[in-house]
């Protein structure tokens, strides 16, 4: 069995199911929550110090996603994906990601990338603190507002499940080593490319920054998909 989970104590606001299912993905995506093993509502809750009905219902919601399973009178157990699972999420998003966030180029407006700055920031400064649970959904929020800004809704919706699917197993050795910190600076790196147009050096930056997923952010040595 594993130890407890070291999950952010969430502020009661309007939206607590909103936050506990953004934290419960951050904890699945990297990794915190372990394949296989099983977890109970009131011990998340718990863990996150909020109620256990919204985080039921969160967990209820992850079951429709395919991202856990219900175990009767115990809880809920956390799916385990492989390789080729990861891999061809990860081929559909650079399929889909590349292409989209060059189309920015040109769309976003000076206001545009001036509310993304701060966010871009805030991915910096998470990396540099070592908080992979708010640094996973700082960058859940940048990148699909970076998408947005192409228009097609459809899309946006499309990546965020698949992001949502995602594993970075490997994100705790390289917060520990601060290549994760250098990596975050990318986000800001696409938005200064944006401003000045170049669109063939902001392709490959993407491509690089998504192929991280199945490669070292995954724990393997490779940096791209297989």
């Amino acid at each position: 069995m594993s130890g407890p989970l070291e999950l952010p104590s969430l502020e009661v606001r309007r939206s607590v199911r909103s936050q506990v299912i953004h934290a419960l993905r951050a904890a699945l995506v990297t990794g915190q929550m372990v394949p296989g093993e099983v977890y109970s509502a009131p011990a998340l809750a718990a863990s996150l110090g909020v109620s256990a009905t919204p985080v039921r219902e969160a967990m209820l919601e992850l079951v429709r996603e395919g991202q856990v399973l219900t175990v009767p009178n115990k809880g809920f157990r956390v799916r385990d994906l492989s390789d080729r699972e990861l891999d061809e999420i990860t081929g559909v998003r650079l399929l889909l990601e590349v292409p989209t966030t060059v189309d920015v180029v040109g769309r976003a407006s000076a206001d545009d990338l001036a509310r993304l700055r701060p966010m871009a920031q805030r991915i910096v400064d998470l990396a540099r603190a070592g908080d992979l649970i708010d640094y996973v959904e700082a960058d859940r929020r940048f990148h699909l507002a970076l998408l947005a800004l192409a228009g097609n809704e459809q899309l946006v919706t499309i990546v965020a499940e698949l992001r949502a699917r995602t594993r970075l197993l490997g994100l705790a050795p390289l917060a520990e080593s601060g290549e994760l910190a250098t990596s975050a600076e990318e986000h800001l790196e696409m938005l200064r490319l944006i401003e000045a147009g170049d669109g063939a050096q902001l392709e490959r930056l993407v491509r690089q920054h998504i192929g991280h997923v199945r490669g070292s952010w995954a724990g393997r040595t490779e940096g791209t998909p297989r």
